[in-house]
């Protein structure tokens, strides 16, 4: 479906850009027998519900005018916030979370472990830094950013 994702991508950007939001993710899932377009949008001051109604209503108008439809099945559109454990995916994510509270999951796991949590201390191209407390110890973890199967914001309890 990664198809699906980079068509619509094309399609809102530009929608996205109007409002002068960001575009966070794009995603397109099924759950149950229902498909789901789901399109995350912020800015700095924080999405609200008529921004999301706005560029909903954008992007339906646009998606209904297009020949042929770049999705044949029926689905439910979902333009929200991406929230306060938002995903980190773009390089610009990364250098702008530098600092906060992270949750990344590893395709294998290191010291035994695949899923971190911590903050993070520094982003290169090729790897990220994780201030990570084990147990009552401190230390810092560096991580293969191509050993990284997700990262996103989280939040520290």
């Amino acid at each position: 479906m990664s198809s699906v994702v980079e068509t619509v991508t094309e399609i809102v950007q530009p929608i996205v850009n109007e409002f002068q939001f960001e575009l966070v993710d794009v995603e397109f899932v099924k759950e149950g027998k229902n498909w789901f377009l789901r399109v995350y949008i912020d800015k700095p001051s924080g999405i609200d519900l008529e921004d999301c109604a706005l560029v909903s209503e954008k992007i339906s108008e646009k998606m209904d005018a297009l020949n042929p439809d770049p999705i044949p099945q029926a689905y439910f559109l979902e333009v929200s916030s991406p929230g306060a454990e938002r995903p980190l995916k773009k390089e610009e994510d990364f250098v702008q979370a530098i600092g906060e509270y992270i949750h990344i999951s590893l395709y294998e796991p290191v010291d035994g472990e695949k899923i971190y949590e911590g903050t993070l201390k520094q982003v290169s191209d090729e790897t990220l830094t994780l201030t990570v407390r084990i147990k009552t110890r401190v230390k810092d973890i560096e991580f293969d950013r191509a050993k990284i199967a997700k990262a996103r914001l989280a939040i520290q309890f």
